[in-house]
């Protein structure tokens, strides 16, 4: 399949953990075929009844010319080790997924002394291949889960759904950085941007918006765009507003669009988790988890994006590292397939 490394059976079976008398997910799961053409494995997928598709994106090409640091890498083999041996069971069966891959980032990786203008470049190619596979995914009538990378993903996200769906997506994204950076060339912090002067953000939220994290310069442009926050510090520290408030008056904006919904996640969101810039004064894991389970049950989303989790970042090494954003990668995925699974 272009542009991806599918997700084998091999590979399942190095991750798996079976056990008398349970079913796990990865038991469940729906592979690829690796000798059939991606739409062929798509069309496949959802005659036999699978809905969503989870899908990798290894690479720090983004984050690291948006000048912050590496490993955002490997966030895909952490969740699927842990994901894989969650139980199947009458709350989630596991055949309503098919584990795709991951689009191929290896050419593009470059050494840690590149120079930043290398680096755009490549995020550029990466770009062509994320809107290549997603708008496949997209056109096969499937809701991509997509893991890993850096946010620079979402700019790819957004034009395949944008060209598939004939709309603008409008977007929510809990996430401290509101990356709307000017155009300065492609990286993790100008998804958004790049995406709304491309017609292909049509409206867009931040929930979690860190005050003193995003400059003056891009809060002018996301207001002119007309954009929308809550602040981190409105919601967690003030406490002027509840989540609960705030995620209602968030559904409604978006429904009131009529346009197809886009749900975001930067793992850098949350408490110390091991990402391309992780924070100590963050959202709480489960704060972040009735964030996806709820726009994903209110509203009429297309996929969900958990960008920037980086496991060789963790401060005790990176087999906690892996663990950690592994379970609670996996988490977040299954409160969005429940959310979506039983949308209002």
């Amino acid at each position: 399949m272009l542009n991806l490394t599918a997700f084998t059976q091999d590979k399942l079976q190095s991750l798996l953990n079976t056990r008398n008398g349970e079913t796990k997910l990865g038991q469940r799961v729906v592979l690829p075929e690796v000798n059939l053409a991606l739409d062929s494995n798509l069309n496949h997928a959802k005659a036999s009844g699978v809905r969503f598709v989870i899908l990798g994106i290894g690479e720090d090409i983004g984050p690291r010319a948006n000048l912050g640091r590496g490993g955002a890498t490997d966030a895909f083999d952490s969740a699927m080790a842990q994901f894989l041996n969650l139980q199947s069971n009458r709350f989630l069966s596991g055949n309503e997924c098919l584990v795709l891959g991951q689009i191929k980032t290896e050419d593009l990786a470059l050494p840690e002394n590149s120079e930043t203008a290398q680096l755009r470049n490549h995020v550029d190619q990466l770009d062509e291949r994320v809107i290549q596979v997603l708008s496949a995914v997209f056109s096969a009538g499937l809701e991509p889960i997509v893991i890993g990378g850096g946010h620079n993903n979402a700019y790819g996200l957004l034009m395949a759904a944008k060209a598939t769906f004939k709309h603008p997506i409008a977007a929510v994204n809990l996430d401290p950085h509101s990356d709307f950076r000017p155009k300065e060339g492609r990286h993790s912090g100008n998804g958004f941007s790049y995406a709304a002067s491309s017609g292909a953000l049509g409206y867009y939220h931040v929930l979690g918006l860190h005050e003193l994290k995003n400059s003056e310069t891009t809060l002018q442009q996301l207001e002119t765009f007309g954009g929308n926050w809550h602040s981190l510090q409105q919601i967690w520290v003030r406490r002027e507003l509840s989540l609960e408030d705030a995620l209602q008056q968030i559904s409604k904006q978006l429904n009131n669009t009529q346009l197809p919904v886009a749900v975001e996640l930067d793992l850098d969101a949350i408490t110390n988790m091991p990402s391309s810039a992780s924070t100590a004064a963050g959202v709480p894991l489960l704060d972040a988890l009735h964030y996806v389970s709820y726009i994903a049950k209110h509203c009429p989303s297309i996929y969900l994006h958990l960008a920037e989790a980086a496991p060789s970042c963790h401060v005790a090494g990176a087999a906690a590292g892996h663990r950690e954003t592994g379970q609670s990668i996996s988490e977040l995925i299954y409160s969005y397939i429940n959310g979506r699974i039983n949308a209002l």
